[in-house]
């Protein structure tokens, strides 16, 4: 998708500005409301800009306007631009967002909202079940909690913070996955206990379940299982392709293991509980990881510029 930005700016800076972006080769449709604008007070000007030129659009404004107060700044995707003249041009557009948009998917996603914490709780009752069920419900179960319990987003915070320097980021990213995954490790453990307590199923039959001998005790493909799905997570995040984001959730196996976690210190099986914790830590490490190198990698050859704040 391409983007259209829509400015608002001091009336001062307009024709100055306008003439900048103008001669930005990627910048393909640029209109001007004079005093459009009542909050801030200004004009507002639209932009049509390609995805490889929107970094450098929004350096252009941010170097002419520096006063926070007078400067607004609205992203949207545009489904397509039809230019012929730019025809070529518009054709290899490429599959970029901008550091702006990548913290607010990730912020709206990983908040500490009612939303947020209900997910998660569900998605631990969820993966409570999976644990002590058959392979066909279990594989349901599992995969069913790693789409509905929103767990990726707030580990990617962090990188993705650390790599812009934005510590406020990171720090809230922390937050809210030590906040989450506490939640769905206690909705799990605490399932798990009244699983136990009304005999659907026992402290053996969790112990024995072949999936979970295999989850604590991972081999080597998959744990490149779990490593390819975390970079791909990342670079999912970066690309602007969040309709696919449920492909590497799937392949990691946070869920089944935070699940276990919870649920072997529910049933005092703390061996296992350690083995969950060791499987997810393992897990979230690739995440944070490769969410660090990616992210970097993305600000050297691809943004080059500071989020504006």
């Amino acid at each position: 998708m391409h983007r259209t930005l829509t400015i608002t700016v001091p009336a001062s800076t307009t024709e100055t500005l306008c003439q900048q972006l103008t001669h930005l080769d990627d910048v393909i449709g640029l209109s001007v409301q004079p005093g459009a604008s009542r909050k801030p007070p200004g004009d507002v000007i639209t932009v049509h800009v390609l995805n490889r030129g929107a970094d450098e659009t929004l350096r252009t404004v941010h170097n002419l306007v520096s006063d926070p107060q007078a400067l607004s700044i609205a992203t949207s995707e545009l489904t397509s631009i039809i230019a012929p003249a730019d025809a070529e041009r518009v054709m290899k557009d490429k599959d970029e967002a901008i550091w702006e948009e990548i913290e607010s998917g990730l912020r709206h996603q990983g908040r500490l909202t009612g939303n947020y914490l209900s997910l998660m709780t569900l998605g631990g009752i969820i993966a409570a079940v999976g644990l002590v069920s058959e392979p066909v419900p279990q594989a349901i179960a599992f995969i069913a909690s790693s789409i509905i319990s929103p767990g990726f987003e707030p580990l990617a915070k962090i990188p993705l913070g650390l790599v812009l320097r934005r510590w406020v980021v990171a720090a809230r990213g922390l937050g809210s996955s030590l906040a989450g995954y506490a939640l769905f490790a206690l909705a799990a453990g605490l399932t798990m206990l009244g699983l136990v307590s009304i005999d659907a199923t026992s402290v053996g039959e969790l112990a024995t379940n072949p999936e979970v001998k295999n989850l604590v005790h991972p081999g080597l493909k998959e744990l490149i299982i779990s490593a390819c799905g975390a970079a791909a997570g990342i670079i999912i995040v970066a690309a602007y392709r969040r309709s696919i984001i449920a492909g590497p959730l799937i392949a990691l196996v946070l869920m089944p293991a935070a699940a276990l976690l919870g649920s072997g210190l529910a049933v005092g099986r703390f061996d296992l509980a350690w083995e969950g914790l060791a499987r997810f830590l393992a897990d979230a490490g690739f995440i944070l990881g490769f969410g660090t190198l990616i992210f970097l990698l993305k600000q050297l050859t691809v943004h080059r510029r500071q989020p504006i704040e």
